[in-house]
């Protein structure tokens, strides 16, 4: 088996960790959206406590949106797990289009996260600019070479 940069493994995890997360958020909406009916009506019908504020809000929180964003959002959010996934395939066999791919995504979105700090700091806004900034420049300092 060949051996692989270190740094290269670890950006494979964070965007296989990644695809994980939008993929199952892209579940839920999408499952929210086929079931919104019935959330809407537990919604209504649920006793909460106060140990019960976060399911509460959440519940505020997608019942209020429109259907056809939680579709939107769902179908975007899939999308996106699935370039993610075909991202991090690539890096691990050591693509050249999957570095060029990497590249072009984390470094459209560095703009809109230095947008989102000046309007709030947080720390999960700091942490994944800093991933982001990371992934970037690893990639960027080890492009690869052209093969003849």
């Amino acid at each position: 088996m060949k051996k692989r940069p270190l740094g290269l493994v670890a950006i494979v995890l964070y965007k296989s960790f990644t695809a994980l997360l939008l993929m199952i958020t892209s579940i839920a909406l999408l499952l929210t959206l086929k079931n919104y009916q019935t959330l809407e009506i537990f919604s209504e019908n649920y006793v909460l406590e106060g140990k019960s504020i976060i399911i509460d809000w959440l519940l505020k929180k997608v019942i209020n949106l429109n259907p056809r964003t939680l579709a939107f959002s769902g179908i975007g959010t899939g999308i996106y797990a699935i370039v993610t996934s075909i991202e991090a395939v690539g890096l691990w066999y050591e693509k050249r289009w999957a570095h060029v791919l990497v590249l072009g995504l984390v470094g459209i979105s560095i703009p809109p996260e230095i947008y989102e700090l000046i309007r709030g700091i947080s720390p999960i806004k700091i942490l994944i600019f800093v991933l982001n900034l990371a992934v970037f420049g690893y990639l960027f300092r080890n492009f690869p070479k052209h093969q003849n």
